[in-house]
């Protein structure tokens, strides 16, 4: 394990909060959406179900795929902020199944709020760690989704979103193919 099991959730999580953004259509365009993500990235802690909620979650969207990609004294400027603008105070706590792990802010807090310093904290884990290379973009070239590469020997190249992983393996095998030139008729005997 490169990082602690939370850490590793709360990165997976801000990565497919950000691969939404480009989805189409995008399924956190209404409370409904985002509620079906909350749950299948099992997500607990007060809601409002309002439109400001889902324009919050929306704005950290946005926050977290420039994060994904910036530097790193981009990435700690945005975890720094991330972190202020949520007043994180963390804390250790159980709860739904889950050990002993960090919050940051208690759980009738804002939603966008509990989720930026969820993400904060994961990404300032990568930080301290030094592991950036970790945060990717999709190789294939269509597609420029966040990939979190949590493999032993740092070689995941495409994201879960998609089959970009088997596009691109098609695309070489054919390659390969065309490259070699025609296959020579094989007699029946």
């Amino acid at each position: 394990m490169v990082f602690t099991y939370d850490t590793e959730l709360a990165l997976a999580t801000a990565a497919a909060l950000v691969n939404t953004g480009s989805q189409e259509p995008d399924p956190l365009a209404d409370d409904a959406g985002l509620t079906r993500f909350l749950a299948q990235e099992r997500f607990s802690g007060s809601r409002s179900h309002t439109p400001s909620e889902l324009r919050a979650v929306h704005r950290l969207r946005t926050d977290l795929a420039a994060m994904w990609t910036a530097g790193e004294e981009d990435l700690v400027e945005g975890i720094n902020r991330l972190l202020l603008g949520a007043k994180a105070l963390p804390q250790l706590v159980r709860h739904d199944g889950w050990d002993w792990h960090l919050h940051c802010t208690p759980p009738e807090a804002e939603l966008a709020d509990r989720m930026a310093t969820e993400a904060a904290m994961a990404l300032a884990d990568v930080v301290r760690a030094g592991e950036l290379a970790r945060l990717r973009t999709c190789a294939a070239p269509d597609c420029s989704n966040a990939v979190l590469d949590l493999s032993r020997n740092r070689s995941r190249r495409y994201c879960d979103t998609g089959n970009c992983g088997n596009r691109e393996h098609v695309r070489a095998y054919r390659r390969r193919l065309a490259s070699a030139g025609p296959v020579p008729e094989q007699k029946n005997k």
